[in-house]
């Protein structure tokens, strides 16, 4: 197989099969990413108990409040590395290429900071039940710990996926799930350390993943090759690279922001509910992250084009996209609540612990096809090298409204299945709202005016 077998065209030939076959790779990737949390959900659940369990579960809300704002630069770094491939500039590509990995080593060296300073006291802000603290504190900090490969991972599997290759970073994933699983086992089955063993075993499975995808950044032919020695910020890339990726992780953190204070209310509601939601949001999240290569791929897709200068395929990637999305969401989004009990009961016995969950799968779960839709008409606009509108649009229409419905609807009648109500309804108007920004763009977008004249 040529080196340049793993890579797709994404500015010639067929859409919709291009498409799956970037989605594809990257929904399993994504998928062996999210074991690595689940793993750690799994074997605390169901030998360490149910406070361990709502340790772990319950941080993922925080780590993603922190973590996010620096991913939004990866999404930076994909559609830039994207418009240079797909205008044939090799030398800015050299530059985004570089630019990208040294903000990656940099940002995961701040979060490390941030991580072990603030976690417990940001866990006691979001009221987190005394019999999860401890747990929670000391499994964050191990976490933050291993950012910075955290980072390089993500940073560096963007950069792949603008070229086209998504098969590689699954590769990686595969070799470091199975050392993760098998840590996780061995640190806490063997050596009773609880909350820390699963901590341990997650950071250096990512320690791997991340060595494994700098190596073949460094050992890939053309302009995204890698040099580790001539790292350098290339003051203009990094400007572009942040006007477009720090809306996507202001936007992100802001998200999370809103999913803290949701996490805050369910915490309210006892460790037995917040473990059920976290075995919930551990399923649930394999339904998200399936639908985000979709998402991945649009903005990839777009991105090239845009740089190429093809706008009569951005509408073809945008029906593409949305019709895909809906299946995959429509897809797992039920079949996780068909087999809901038997899921759950993988991550805890308890009854009440699963009824908890089940609660959470039906409100979230199955409509999630709606943040799908949400998403994908997001990712054209950030192909295109949108990046405010985005934000604006998703922050007003589900952060704002979320915040709004905690403030109101959960007041009035405070149940765990209104609080979870406020996901698909907020999705809906987001959607509503990014169709319409779309349509508007269509219209002045220099691209799409260019080819109408």
């Amino acid at each position: 197989m040529s080196r340049k077998s793993n890579r797709i065209d994404m500015c010639s030939g067929p859409i919709l099969p291009g498409i799956i076959a970037f989605s594809l790779p990257l929904m399993l990737s994504g998928c062996l990413q999210l074991l690595f949390n689940a793993a750690d959900v799994i074997v605390v659940g169901r030998f360490a108990g149910k406070e361990s369990l709502a340790a772990v579960g319950s941080t993922s809300s925080l780590t993603n409040l922190l973590v996010n704002l620096f991913i939004g630069l990866s999404i930076g770094a994909n559609v830039t590395v994207g418009h240079t491939l797909g205008s044939q500039d090799d030398e800015g590509t050299r530059d985004n290429v570089h630019t990208a990995i040294a903000i990656s080593l940099i940002s995961g060296i701040l979060l490390v900071g941030v991580g072990l300073l603030f976690t417990r006291p940001l866990l006691i802000q979001m009221g987190a039940p005394d019999d999860v603290l401890d747990k929670a504190a000391l499994y964050l900090k191990i976490i933050f710990i291993g950012m910075p490969a955290n980072m390089a991972y993500n940073f560096g599997s963007a950069i792949l996926r603008a070229t086209g290759d998504t098969k590689k970073p699954l590769y990686f994933l595969s070799a470091a799930g199975a050392v993760n699983v098998v840590l996780n086992l061995f640190f806490v089955i063997v050596l009773h350390m609880d909350v820390a063993g699963v901590a341990l075993a997650t950071i250096i499975a990512q320690c791997i993943s991340a060595v494994l995808i700098l190596l073949c950044l460094c050992r890939m032919e053309g302009p995204c090759r890698l040099n580790i020695r001539k790292l350098y910020i290339h003051p203009l890339r990094l400007r572009r690279m942040m006007q477009i990726g720090l809306p996507a992780g202001i936007q992100g953190s802001l998200f999370s922001f809103s999913n803290v204070l949701i996490q805050s209310s369910i915490n309210s509601f006892g460790s037995v509910v917040v473990a059920g939601n976290s075995a919930a949001m551990s399923i649930e999240q394999f339904v998200y992250i399936s639908m985000n290569a979709v998402h991945q791929a649009v903005v990839s897709f777009t991105s090239q084009n845009t740089g190429a200068g093809k706008p009569d395929r951005i509408s073809r990637i945008l029906s593409s996209g949305l019709g895909l999305v809906t299946v995959v969401g429509l897809i797992m989004g039920i079949g996780v609540n068909l087999f809901s009990g038997p899921l759950l009961s993988i991550y805890s016995a308890d009854p009440a612990v699963i009824a908890a969950g089940r609660t959470r799968l039906l409100w979230v779960s199955a409509p999630y096809f709606l943040c799908g839709l949400m998403e994908i008409v997001m990712g054209i606009m950030r192909g295109l090298g949108y990046a405010l509108t985005p934000m604006v649009v998703a922050l007003s229409g589900a952060c704002l409204f979320r915040i709004l419905w905690l403030a109101t609807v959960f007041t009035w009648f405070p149940t765990q299945g209104i609080l979870l109500l406020s996901y698909p309804v907020s999705w809906i108007v987001t959607a509503l709202i990014h169709t319409l920004t779309y349509l508007y763009a269509r219209k002045h977008h220099a691209l799409f005016r260019k080819a109408a004249a």
